[in-house]
C-alpha cells in the first residue's frame, strides 16, 4: 500500500548525541535476521533491554541485493571488546528532519524515498555528512509488525 506523505508530517528536530553498541551488517538483506539475532544476545548479556536502550538502524546502503547497516543499541558507557563483533560508534548531535512511519519494515523505504527525493529538494535545507537512520521507537515482538512505530532521521546542515 503506497502512503501519501506530506510536509507537514515532516519536523525539524535537534538531535542530541547518542553514544551507541553497533553491529555492522553488509549483505543480502533476507539474512539480516542473524545479525539482529546477535545484537538481540549481545543486549542480554550486557543488561540492555530496547525498553531502557533506545534502538538505532544507521543506513550506509538500504536497497539492492546487498544493504549496508549498523544495528545499533544506546549505551552510556564504552563497549568492550566481544565474540559479537559489537563496537561502540556515535550518533553525532545535530538538526535532523524526522517522520514518523507506522506499519511493517516493508514501507521505510518509502518514507526514506519521500524524505530525500520529495521533501528535501523543496524544503531549503541541506543534507549534513551523516547517513540516514531510524530509531525502533516500538517493535516486534512487543508488537505486531502492522503496529511497528520508526521515526526515520535525515540529518541537516
Amino acid at each position: 500500500m503506497e502512503r501519501d506523505y506530506r510536509a507537514d508530517q515532516v519536523s525539524i528536530v535537534d538531535f542530541e548525541t547518542a553514544r551507541v553498541a553497533a553491529l555492522e551488517y553488509r549483505g543480502n538483506p533476507k539474512f539480516i535476521g542473524i545479525a539482529v539475532r546477535k545484537l538481540i544476545e549481545w543486549r542480554r548479556l550486557n543488561n540492555l533491554p530496547p525498553k531502557r536502550s533506545a534502538t538505532y538502524n544507521i543506513v550506509y546502503r538500504g536497497d539492492g541485493a546487498e544493504v549496508h547497516y549498523d544495528l545499533c543499541a544506546a549505551t552510556g558507557r564504552d563497549v568492550a571488546s566481544n565474540d559479537f563483533g559489537v563496537v561502540g560508534k556515535t550518533i553525532p548531535a545535530g538538526r535532523c528532519a524526522v517522520i514518523r512511519h507506522i506499519g511493517s519494515d516493508e514501507g521505510i523505504g518509502e518514507v526514506a524515498a519521500y524524505l530525500r527525493a520529495r521533501w528535501l529538494p523543496t524544503s531549503g535545507e541541506n543534507l549534513r555528512d551523516f547517513p540516514m537512520y531510524f530509531q525502533r521507537v516500538r517493535f516486534p515482538p512487543e508488537v505486531p509488525a502492522d503496529e511497528a512505530v520508526t521515526d526515520v532521521f535525515l540529518p541537516l546542515k
